[in-house]
């Protein structure tokens, strides 16, 4: 199932081809970013105006709505107990979705939007990639600054990706003044590889059962 938000609009494609609408969050609001829980039971839908929601796609229920953030969200990352937020208000912000608070933690770093987001496999640490060009790695057994901070990317860090294969090994990727993919050991905090392509990195992924490593591409080649 792919959840695409559009305009205003979240709309929910089935293998098959059917398509419906989930939500609008009306004319004067838009969709911004779109993330799956884990167990793939709930969609969380950023917007333009700073809320979060979160649905019970079986259910086509809205279930929360979180108001944490100033301004649009535009990356979300969830682990098995919290969702995870970043705004262009420049924070992050952690929510318990079993506790009435929406906001868990506030991390702040990022001197600009908040682009990427996600956790690792284990779960102990959250990579944050800003328009800063900044990529931070926060511990989860301490929020209040970053373990890890590097600083070689030279344009805005979006495209993130942890290596279930290897222990803290976390690859990012550029905007279109960078080019770069970058990996990182986050036990050392140091960079152990680095890849020019030539365009823009949009986005990361790993092999679940090879250790191999697909990127997305935008600016300008555009290609996979």
């Amino acid at each position: 199932l792919l959840a695409v938000g559009l305009g205003s609009c979240v709309y929910l494609w089935t293998p098959q081809g059917k398509v419906t609408k989930l939500n609008d969050v009306g004319q004067s609001d838009s969709i911004t970013s779109v993330s799956w829980s884990r167990n793939g039971n709930y969609l969380s839908i950023g917007a333009y105006s700073g809320s979060v929601q979160i649905w019970d796609v079986k259910k086509s229920k809205p279930i929360r709505t979180i108001r944490a953030h100033e301004s649009r969200v535009g990356s979300i990352a969830w682990n098995s107990k919290m969702i995870s937020t970043g705004s262009r208000d420049k924070s992050i912000v952690l929510t318990d979705l079993r506790d009435k608070k929406d906001t868990l933690a506030q991390l702040i770093g990022h001197k600009q939007e908040v682009c990427g987001l996600r956790w690792s496999p284990d779960e102990q640490q959250l990579a944050s990639g800003g328009n800063d060009n900044k990529l931070f790695v926060w511990s989860a057994n301490n929020f209040e600054r970053p373990s890890g901070k590097f600083t070689s990317h030279t344009a805005a860090v979006k495209a993130l990706a942890w290596s279930p294969h290897q222990h803290g090994l976390l690859a990012s990727g550029g905007g279109t003044a960078d080019r770069c993919i970058r990996s990182w050991d986050t036990l050392t905090n140091s960079m152990v590889g680095c890849v020019d392509t030539g365009s823009q990195v949009c986005s990361l992924l790993f092999a679940s059962t090879v250790d191999e490593l697909v990127s997305s591409h935008g600016y300008s080649q555009n290609y996979i």
